[in-house]
């Protein structure tokens, strides 16, 4: 209960307060959000398996977003940065659609 009142307060903050991400964050930011909503989506299969632990999320959560904005960071100063920006997106959304599969066949049995 106590996650979900902490996503909507979030949520409604960000509404409300309508923050303004820094141009120099932008490239990073998307990558940043599908990193931590990798995470998210690997807490819940665990959660649903039974094997979730708080501090292998919260180390979870963290290195995701620090690797994937590292390796933009690497792909920007290289000039390769849409490329790399790409391949990083792949990955983590293969990750995230395996562990939704996962997620389904737990709640639907199938």
């Amino acid at each position: 209960m106590i996650p979900v009142l902490g996503l909507v307060v979030g949520i409604v903050l960000g509404l409300v307060l309508g923050p303004e991400v820094p141009v120099w964050m932008q490239p990073y930011l998307p990558i940043a959000v599908i990193a931590a909503l990798d995470a998210v989506f690997g807490a819940t299969r665990a959660s649903l398996e039974g094997i979730f632990n708080d501090r292998v999320f919260v180390i979870s959560i963290l290195s995701n977003v620090v690797v994937a904005a590292l390796i933009v960071f690497l792909g920007n100063q290289l000039g390769v940065g849409a490329q790399l920006s790409t391949g990083v997106v792949v990955v983590l959304g293969l990750r995230i659609f395996s562990n939704v599969a996962a997620i389904r066949r737990h709640l639907l049995g199938a």
